[in-house]
């Protein structure tokens, strides 16, 4: 099988984790808030350790073979960085989407229906967690590849039973719950379809494209995961969460990659 379909289709794996976390509340299952924020927690201290174990530092090494020079490999992580943060931060502001304390942010809604601002601020969300792991699998190496898709798999089913329960709260069904955490998960392959076939096509995009994913996914982390895992006073049980989320993805990092 073609590198290009293993990353995809471990993209693809990593996306329906987000269904699987969000299997409880067909059964009418809840947790408490201060779990939700410790949950959430884990996955911020995943992405986090991913950006640096997975993406920053094979990166920069990668950078420093094709060009010879440390310099120009710190440098073009830093652009990298910067660039899918800005990104992201883009996103935010032209496309219009909805969170669900935060409330609406970007351009006009027009008629879309609240479901929809809901399903598209979560796809923001997502699309870069594919992208990095089709770009980690991109560059031909397929230990990596698979740590992110493991670590990134394992924080996204806290994430879908956090956004079916936020549903739920809103007043949508069990089925509907449920089936919109499942299909949030679904773009992640696509990212990771365009990472891998991008990288896969020139080594020279790969340090780029490992930044530019990196950078989205801090942008991601400090923008929205921790300070929702911070409103509702649970500080203690979110930096928890986050510490063993980041060392569960280092120790995979180290074991798999």
């Amino acid at each position: 099988m073609s590198i290009i379909w293993i990353g995809i289709l471990a993209s693809l794996g990593a996306g329906l984790m987000t269904g699987a976390g969000a299997v409880p509340v067909l059964f009418g299952r809840s947790v408490s808030q201060r779990a939700n924020d410790a949950f959430l927690g884990f996955a911020a201290g995943v992405m986090l350790s991913a950006s640096y174990f997975s993406l920053i530092l094979p990166g920069i090494e990668a950078a420093e073979g094709l060009y010879d020079s440390v310099l120009a490999a710190a440098a073009i992580a830093a652009a990298g960085i910067a660039l899918g943060a800005v990104a992201v931060a883009a996103l935010n502001a032209w496309v219009p989407h909805r969170h669900f304390v935060a409330g609406p942010e970007g351009g006009d809604p027009g008629k879309l229906a609240k479901i929809w601002l809901f399903i598209i601020a979560i796809t923001i969300h997502n699309f870069p967690e594919g992208l990095a792991v089709g770009v980690g699998f991109g560059g031909g190496d397929v230990a990596n590849g698979m740590s992110l898709a493991t670590g990134i798999g394992l924080q996204n089913a806290p994430e879908g039973l956090a956004v079916a329960l936020a549903l739920r709260g809103q007043g949508y069904s069990r089925w509907r719950s449920f089936g919109v955490a499942l299909a949030t998960g679904l773009v992640e392959p696509v990212g990771g379809a365009l990472g891998v076939t991008l990288v896969h096509l020139s080594q020279h995009v790969l340090p780029w494209g490992l930044g530019f994913a990196a950078g989205a996914m801090l942008y991601i982390i400090s923008h929205e995961i921790i300070p929702e895992t911070h409103r509702s006073g649970h500080q203690a049980a979110a930096t928890t969460g986050l510490i063993l989320g980041l060392i569960l993805m280092m120790m995979l990092d180290v074991t798999l990659g």
